[in-house]
């Protein structure tokens, strides 16, 4: 389907900007590219469960490359419908974006916070932040970077006129000042743990004032950006391509290449048979019906990465047979999640009975580790105990509705298996198919899920941390579709956000987790690694989701 069109702004009050869901990508085809799912060095097994349709390995990385290179294409499901920063929340804008605007902190190919263009960030209380800039700094226009072009970047963010998809990241803030000539001052109505976090994606990027000022209305769709990464935007073909030139006076390791072509293959096969003739030397999120060609093809290799992707249904209502908790918990009890992995993922993903994937507990502590997935109810399927359950309520028969659509096979085979699983227990689910674009509707329009008590959705953290996720479900969360309301919930979700020491704060969202898992305010079936094909010719490329927020592209080079 065509994605040509940036999402609504959030509403007044909502926590978290809508998020797009990656199922979007394919136009009308059966099957769609591989989600990005993260999974530090705790997360999914090494290889693919037994019952897989095939094995697959998590890797680390690429090799680093051993030479520089003219140039190199890359296939892209889509076209960005703006690379405007404060639009960039999704897959295909920030996998461009990544490479030619950077942020006060900066993702790690390991999906760790580093440094950016903030070399140091100082907390003097809990309500503040001193950010001291790196000097030097070039724009890609020519300027050199100052707090005040830091102090503007931020506050576009801000804006309401703008409507950022990030603005609820600045949520707490109360002001952005420019303290020195490289130092910027946040600070903050109350403790944000979530807002330096945050300053490590697209909500952190810094562009010239100048640069932004004359561009005026077409900044992101014409022109240059004017920011300070390792590439330039340079030619931007609509409905082709975008060329990226590698920027002279980048103040970082200058890019491999010295150009990267990003060609736009909306149909999966295409974006296939690019990658299988050479005409593209490689892409991420690979659709999952190719991954067996491609893996066999002697063109090039199939890399399976860390992400942070789990796949799920969201309970849209509460209102009818969803109401009852009983008849939640039944329908995730008889989900036959194994089959799914294996037809809907093409095998390659675990099942899991976690709405946050376990690389987002990598800093906890063993002990609280535990206690975030002991507890929470078994992924396996049960169909004994859920018609007991649905009996137990008076269930038997009551009239669910789950929506689908021909935008990838994940999303139609889900639908099924919900189905198939509320049929086995007595319930009368019923699957409405929708087109792409009233799918994609259900994510901002209320009036688009009307009728509806669930859907199929992917879900990825844009931070490693649970509270990206954990958050939807407070009370007036953008994703709290069903309307949950949990007083006990929100005085956590409080807790969490005051509290910086990562141990302590994810010992609290270990509790939230329970809660929502023992609510089934969402129904988790699987964790989906990232996919990464490249040919002979090129490395260097990070396999897990850093991509996002991670210049990349500057990393691939010659292979030999």
């Amino acid at each position: 389907m065509a994605r040509s069109l940036p999402l609504s702004p959030p509403r007044p009050g909502d926590r978290r900007p809508p998020r797009r869901n990656r199922r979007r990508l394919g136009a009308g085809s059966a099957a769609a590219a591989a989600l990005a799912l993260v999974a530090a060095c705790s997360g999914p097994p090494a290889a693919g469960p037994s019952g897989s349709a095939a094995a697959y390995r998590l890797s680390a990385g690429t090799p680093a490359a051993k030479g520089d290179l003219a140039s190199f294409t890359w296939a892209l499901y889509a076209e960005p419908p703006t690379l405007d920063y404060i639009y960039a929340f999704d897959y295909e804008q920030n996998m461009v974006l990544s490479n030619v605007c950077e942020s006060l902190l900066r993702w790690s190919p390991q999906l760790k916070e580093q440094p950016g263009l903030a070399e140091k960030v100082e907390t003097p209380n809990p309500t503040t932040f001193v950010f001291d800039l790196r000097p030097g700094v070039r724009f890609q226009d020519g300027g050199t970077m100052t707090a005040d072009d830091v102090v503007y970047s931020l506050k576009r963010q801000m804006d309401p006129s703008l409507g950022s998809y990030w603005v609820q990241s600045f949520q707490n803030v109360t002001s952005i000042t420019r303290t020195g000539p490289l130092q910027v001052t946040v600070k903050l109505k109350q403790p944000d743990s979530q807002f330096p976090q945050y300053m490590a994606t697209a909500a952190g990027v810094v562009a010239s004032e100048a640069g932004i000022k004359a561009a005026g209305k077409n900044y992101g769709t014409e022109g240059s950006l004017d920011c300070t990464g390792p590439y330039k935007l340079g030619s931007w073909t609509k409905g082709q391509s975008i060329e990226l030139d590698r920027f002279g006076g980048y103040w970082g390791t200058p890019a491999k290449s010295a150009k990267v072509y990003f060609d736009f293959l909306t149909d999966p096969s295409a974006l296939t048979d690019a990658l299988l003739s050479g005409e593209a030397d490689g892409s991420y999120l690979v659709p999952t019906e190719s991954y067996d060609r491609l893996r066999n093809s002697g063109v090039g290799t199939l890399w399976f990465g860390e992400g942070l992707t789990t796949v799920n249904v969201n309970v849209t209502s509460m209102k009818g047979a969803l109401g009852d908790v009983r008849v939640r918990q039944a329908l995730s009890m008889a989900l036959d999640r194994s089959g799914f992995v294996k037809t809907g993922l093409a095998g390659i993903g675990t099942v899991t009975g976690s709405i946050s994937p376990r690389a987002a507990w990598d800093a906890a502590p063993p002990g609280v580790r535990t206690s975030a997935f002991a507890d929470l109810p078994s992924a396996n399927q049960n169909l004994a105990q859920a018609k007991a359950l649905i009996k137990e309520a008076g269930a038997t028969g009551k009239t669910v509705t789950i929506a689908t659509s021909p935008i990838g096979q994940d999303v139609s085979l889900l639908a099924t298996a919900v189905q198939a699983a509320g049929t086995e227990i007595g319930l009368n689910v019923k699957v409405k198919t929708i087109s792409p674009n009233a799918y994609t509707a259900l994510f901002s329009d209320p009036d688009a899920r009307a009728g509806l008590d669930m859907f199929p959705e992917t879900y990825y953290l844009s931070i490693t941390d649970p509270m990206d996720v954990l958050s939807n479900f407070q009370s007036g969360g953008f994703q709290n579709y069903a309307g949950y309301s949990n007083p006990a919930y929100d005085k956590l979700i409080e807790q969490a956000d005051a509290t910086y020491d990562p141990a302590k704060r994810l010992a609290i969202e270990a509790k939230l987790q329970q809660i929502a898992a023992d609510q089934v305010l969402w129904m988790p079936v699987a964790e989906w690694p990232t996919s990464l094909f490249l040919n002979k010719r090129l490395t260097g490329a990070p396999t897990t989701i850093s991509y996002l927020y991670y210049p990349w592209a500057a990393d691939v080079g010659a292979a030999g």
